[in-house]
C-alpha cells in the first residue's frame, strides 16, 4: 500500500504550527520545511553516515557525524510568539497574570526507534563544483527512525549534511534526539553567494582562511571571492617574478602556489568556491613596480593633493597599470595566465574598479597616447584597455570574467563596449545601479555598499587628519535650522563628529537587520530580475585583520546567507526578521561553541527572553 511522504514521518500539514514545540531553527532557513508531531527521535550515540564514495563526500560523512557527536547542541534561544504586557497603568492599583506557557506533552510514550545510519543519496557524483551547479537535496527523518538524504550533486549533499548538524541536539539524558520526525526540500534561491574578503591591505594567515571557508560552509554560502593584491601589497607567489613577493609585507606574509591549492582544496572539501580577484588596472602598484617600473603610473605621487582636485587615488598609497605602455600587456599575460592555473574555478575576477584620470597625467606615454588621437576621451582610453586585455584573459572556452560595475558605470572613465558575458559586481548606489547593468543584458553579483560592506561605520583610518579636531558642536546656521523645522522628514543636520558618518564613507555600520532587509531586484522587470545571479558582503581590511575578522564578518554574514538562500519574506509574504531573530542568535551561539568569535547580537537577556528586545511589539512592523 502506497502512503504519502507526510503520512510516514507523521507530519502536520502546517509546519509552522509546530513552532512551539520546536526549539531546532537551522539557518538559512529551508524553503520548505515540515515538522511531525509525534515526539522526538532518538539518534544512537554512535550514529553514522554512509553514502557512495567519493573524494568530497566520504570526509564529510566523517567530518559531519563527529561535529555533532562532540558539539551535542543545546539551542540558546527559540522562536515563541511575541509576550503579552500589561496595559498601561492608571492611578488605580490593579494585578497582572504571569502564568507560565503550557508546553504540549510527549504522549509517543518513547516507542521511536534510535537512528543508527543516516543514508545519503546523490544522483550525479561527477558534477563540479561550478557556477550554477545544482545545490538542492531533500532531508527526511521519519517515525520509524529512517534519516534519509537525497540529493542530485555532491554539493547539495553537503549543504543537507549542514543542515543535519543543525537539527540533532542534545537530549539532555547524554544522547542525542532530533525533536520530532521531520521532512525538508531545499534549495538555493541564488546560485551565486559569497563573502569577498581583502587580503592585500592587511593579511591574514592561511589558517584564519580556511577557518573562514568553515562558516561560509555552514552557512550555506558557495563563494570565497578572495581580494588577493591591491597597492598595498602583494602577497601572491608568481614564480617567473619571485622579486614581486618583495611588496608583501614580510617574507612571512606571503601565500606561496602551495598555501593557494591548500585553500582551494579544503574549499571543495566545503563546498565553497574560490574566486580569485587580481585588481587591474587601478589599485596595482606593489608587486608590478618589481618588474617593470613603467608598467605602474603615478605610485610616487601625493595621493590626495591636499584638497582632492587632482588625486590621482582615492586612498593610499596610490598606483594604476599603465595602459598606454605596451609592456604592460606583457606583465598582465604574464601574471594572469600563471594565476589562472592555478585556480580552479571559471570565474576570475580582474578588479576595474576606481581607475583615477588624474593618475595619468603623470605617464608621458599616457599622454603621448591622447596627443596622437586628438579628440580621444578618457572612455576610449578604457575601450583600448579592455580591447588589449581581454583576449589575454579569456584563457579557455569556460573562462567567466568578472568586474566591478565602474568598467560601465564609472562618471570619469567607462570603457564603451564592454561583453554581455562578464558579470558585474555592483557596489554603488543601490537598486539603481543593478537597474542600469540589468537593463544593459549583464549579470550581477550584488555588493551594494550601503547594505552589504562590512567594514563601514568604524571611522577613517587615514592618519593627521583634523576633521577630528572639533571639540564643539558646529553652530547650525538659522536658515538651516528653520528650513528642517519647515519641513520634517527623516533627515537632520549632522556634522562629521555630531551624528554624522565619522569619515567612515558609507558609514553608517551595517547590522544583520539591515543586510537581510535588502530587495536588490526591487524596481527590477521579471526578466531584469533572472540576471541578478546573487551577492557578496564585503570585508575591506583596512582595519581588518585576523585578530578581528570573525566579528566584523559574523554572525552578520549568516543574514545574506538566508537572504540568498531562502529569502527575507515568510509564507504570507511579510519580512521576516522578526523571525530571524532567534535564528540567528542561536546561530552566533552556535558559532562561538565551535571556535569563531562572532560578535555579540544583543544582551544574553535578548536570547532568554524572545521578542522583548523588539522594537515594536507589532510582528508585522516590516510590512510586505
Amino acid at each position: 500500500m502506497k502512503i504519502s511522504i507526510a503520512a510516514a514521518l507523521g507530519l502536520l500539514a502546517v509546519a509552522v504550527s509546530t513552532a512551539e514545540a520546536v526549539k531546532v531553527n537551522p539557518l538559512p532557513a529551508p524553503v520548505t520545511i515540515t515538522w511531525g508531531k509525534t515526539g522526538p527521535i532518538k539518534v544512537d550515540n554512535n550514529f553514522k553516515i554512509v553514502g557512495p564514495k567519493h573524494d568530497v563526500l566520504t570526509k564529510a560523512y566523517a567530518r559531519t557525524a563527529a561535529l555533532i557527536k562532540e558539539e551535542r547542541w543545546i539551542p540558546q534561544t527559540w522562536e515563541q510568539p511575541a509576550g503579552e504586557f500589561p496595559p498601561f497603568p492608571t492611578l488605580s492599583k490593579r494585578g497582572d497574570d504571569d502564568d507560565e506557557p503550557i508546553l504540549e506533552a510527549n504522549n509517543n510514550g518513547g516507542k521511536h526507534k534510535g537512528i543508527k545510519t543516516f543514508t545519503v543519496q546523490v544522483s550525479d557524483l561527477k558534477a563540479d563544483l561550478q557556477m550554477s551547479v545544482d545545490e538542492s537535496y531533500t532531508l527526511d527523518v521519519t517515525a520509524a527512525g529512517q534519516g534519509i538524504i537525497k540529493a542530485k550533486t555532491p554539493w547539495g549533499a553537503l549543504h543537507a549534511l549542514n543542515t543535519l548538524t543543525q537539527i540533532i541536539i542534545d537530549d539532555g539524558k547524554h544522547g542525542l534526539q532530533i525533536e520530532e520526525p521531520v521532512h525538508i526540500e531545499d534549495a538555493p534561491k541564488y546560485t551565486h553567494r559569497g563573502v569577498m574578503l581583502d587580503t592585500a591591505r592587511n593579511y591574514y594567515p592561511v589558517k584564519a582562511l580556511m577557518k573562514q571557508i568553515d562558516a561560509l560552509s555552514w552557512a550555506k554560502l558557495n563563494v570565497f571571492h578572495w581580494h588577493i593584491t591591491d597597492t598595498q601589497s602583494w602577497p601572491l607567489e608568481i614564480k617567473k617574478y619571485p622579486q614581486m613577493l618583495k611588496d608583501a609585507y614580510s617574507p612571512r606574509e606571503i601565500y606561496s602556489q602551495r598555501d593557494i591549492a591548500a585553500i582551494i582544496k579544503y574549499g571543495r572539501e566545503r563546498g565553497v568556491r574560490v574566486i580569485p580577484e587580481i585588481d587591474m588596472p587601478g589599485h596595482s602598484a606593489s608587486g608590478w613596480l618589481q618588474v617593470d617600473k613603467k608598467a605602474v603610473t603615478c605610485a610616487d605621487s601625493w595621493w590626495d593633493n591636499d584638497g582632492w582636485t587632482h588625486h590621482s587615488a582615492v586612498q593610499p598609497n596610490p598606483g594604476q597599470l599603465d595602459i598606454s605602455y605596451e609592456g604592460t600587456y606583457k606583465l598582465i599575460k604574464d601574471i594572469y595566465t600563471e594565476a589562472a592555473n592555478l585556480f580552479k574555478d571559471n570565474i576570475f575576477h580582474v578588479g576595474s574598479d576606481e581607475l583615477m584620470t588624474y593618475c595619468f597625467n603623470y605617464s608621458e606615454s599616457a599622454m603621448d597616447w591622447f596627443k596622437q588621437r586628438p579628440g580621444a576621451t578618457y572612455p576610449d582610453f578604457a575601450q583600448y584597455y579592455l580591447d588589449k586585455a581581454l583576449p589575454i584573459y579569456m584563457d579557455k572556452p569556460e573562462r567567466r570574467l568578472m568586474m566591478w560595475e565602474d568598467i560601465i558605470l564609472s562618471h570619469d572613465m567607462p570603457a564603451k563596449e564592454v561583453p554581455k558575458d562578464i558579470i558585474m559586481q555592483s557596489w554603488n548606489s543601490g537598486t539603481a545601479n543593478i537597474k542600469k547593468l540589468a537593463q544593459k543584458g549583464y549579470d550581477i553579483v550584488v555588493s551594494s555598499a550601503d547594505f552589504f560592506y562590512l567594514d563601514c561605520g568604524n571611522g577613517g583610518y587615514v592618519t593627521n587628519d583634523p576633521r577630528y579636531n572639533v571639540n564643539e558642536p558646529p553652530v547650525l546656521p538659522e536658515a538651516i535650522k528653520d528650513a528642517f523645522e519647515a519641513n520634517p522628514s527623516d533627515y537632520s543636520a549632522t556634522t562629521l563628529n555630531y551624528l554624522g558618518m565619522g569619515a567612515s564613507w558609507c558609514a553608517p555600520y551595517k547590522t544583520w537587520q539591515r543586510i537581510y532587509s535588502y530587495d536588490f531586484t526591487k524596481g527590477l522587470t521579471d526578466e531584469e530580475a533572472k540576471h541578478v545571479i546573487g551577492g557578496e558582503v564585503a570585508l575591506w581590511s583596512e582595519q581588518s585583520d585576523a585578530s578581528v575578522v570573525e566579528s566584523k564578518i559574523w554572525p552578520r554574514a549568516a543574514a545574506l546567507a538566508e537572504l540568498l538562500w531562502s529569502g527575507n519574506r515568510n509564507a504570507e509574504g511579510y519580512k521576516r526578521a522578526t523571525e530571524l531573530t532567534a535564528r540567528i542568535s542561536d546561530y552566533r551561539e552556535r558559532m562561538v561553541a565551535r571556535g569563531h568569535a562572532a560578535h555579540p547580537l544583543v544582551p544574553k537577556y535578548c536570547l532568554q527572553h524572545p521578542h522583548h528586545c523588539d522594537l515594536f511589539r507589532n510582528q508585522t512592523a516590516w510590512g510586505k
